[in-house]
């Protein structure tokens, strides 16, 4: 598990019309930040950006569902930094803005070219390091970016539940088998959810059904 960097800050930034999570996580002693899951509204991200006194210098994606990459393109006009995203999520990236119009709403598709993901890498921002686990089931490249303290699940794991199971590209089973690896995490580990309020491992394996074991994803 990497060490914990004790000037890391975490900043929940809660946008667009399906309410989803970007993380601002900053390491306040080398003045650097990444965002993870710039979903929608970019000029506030970007303005949180400067708020933070640090330099952006990656964006991270938990999974590449539109409402979490819609403020891509906004965030990369004014901050040219890489994107890291999983390869199996190719298809979701590349379709942000067709796939949102399906659902009565607009994004802008962010232009093309991310750095890729794979489980077991290490990202960092500052001195603060997190492992990538590969979590599919949500969404086949789905992530989570775990360490100091933390579980950045994206739409695995929310407060007292789990994301859908029933859209294109999801796979009950492979959700069922990331949820029973990330119910052997760090109980104290604070969760980062893509949506709702945050939680920790431990608390889920008390309240949560779905990583309790007595309910299971739709198909599973």
């Amino acid at each position: 598990m990497p060490p914990v960097v004790p000037h890391l800050t975490v900043r929940q930034l809660t946008v667009g019309p399906l309410e989803e999570n970007c993380w601002l996580l900053a390491d306040e002693a080398r003045r650097e930040a990444v965002l993870v899951d710039p979903g929608d509204e970019a000029e506030r991200l970007v303005d949180a950006v400067s708020a933070s006194g640090c330099t952006l210098t990656a964006i991270w994606l938990t999974h590449a569902h539109f409402d979490h990459i819609g403020g891509v393109a906004g965030v990369l006009r004014a901050h040219a930094v890489p994107v890291y995203l999983h390869p199996l999520d190719a298809f979701f990236y590349a379709n942000a803005s067709s796939t949102a119009a399906r659902w009565g709403l607009q994004v802008e598709t962010p232009p093309a070219g991310t750095r890729p993901l794979a489980e077991g890498d290490t990202v960092s921002v500052g001195g603060a390091e997190f492992t990538v686990w590969h979590l599919p089931g949500h969404a086949p490249g789905h992530v989570a970016f775990l360490g100091n303290g933390l579980c950045v699940s994206g739409d695995v794991l929310f407060a007292g539940s789990i994301g859908r199971t029933d859209l294109p590209l999801c796979d009950p089973t492979a959700m069922q088998q990331s949820l029973e690896r990330l119910a052997t995490y760090d109980p104290e580990a604070r969760v980062l959810p893509g949506h709702g309020v945050t939680t920790t491992i431990g608390r889920e394996l008390t309240v949560n059904p779905f990583l309790r074991g007595s309910a299971r994803p739709i198909g599973a």
